[in-house]
């Protein structure tokens, strides 16, 4: 039997995903493995880049990175996202672990989210993030100029 085909987002028709390659078709490797000129790509930062790299999900991490906020907060700290996508995020960032929901008692009922101890524990990574992109990413031209 040759290989299982291929639907065009890559997934195989059992449902499964194929093993990751590299750029030149070697198999990605894993943590602490040696990474030549053209080896495959780290399991781990994979695993970082497919929640992290969603858009608005970094930014979520980064706002409640300074302390426990409610839904409304989180609306208004991050311009542009919009309220289903925001529940989206905080609802994949709770499933990996990274943010936890808290329910305060009422009247009125209000819930909050916050950093757990492994959310928290990307505050450093997130700095350096920012530092480099100061120093290496350029500011944005406004409209007009």
């Amino acid at each position: 039997m040759g290989e299982p085909e291929l639907d065009p987002m890559g997934v195989g028709t059992t449902g499964t995903l194929p093993t990751p390659e590299g750029p030149c078709g070697i198999p990605a490797t894993a943590p602490g493995t040696a990474l030549g000129p053209c080896a495959g790509v780290d399991l781990a930062l994979t695993r970082v880049f497919i929640l992290l790299g969603k858009r608005w999900s970094g930014l979520v991490v980064a706002v409640l990175s300074h302390g426990p906020a409610h839904f409304s907060q989180l609306r208004r700290a991050i311009p542009g996202i919009s309220e289903r996508m925001l529940s989206d995020r905080l609802t994949e960032l709770a499933e990996a672990g990274l943010v936890v929901r808290r329910v305060d008692e009422g009247p009125p009922l209000r819930v909050s989210y916050q950093l757990t101890e492994a959310g928290r524990a990307l505050r450093p990574a997130l700095d350096e993030l920012r530092s480099w992109a100061a120093t290496h990413l350029p500011e944005p031209t406004p409209p007009g100029c």
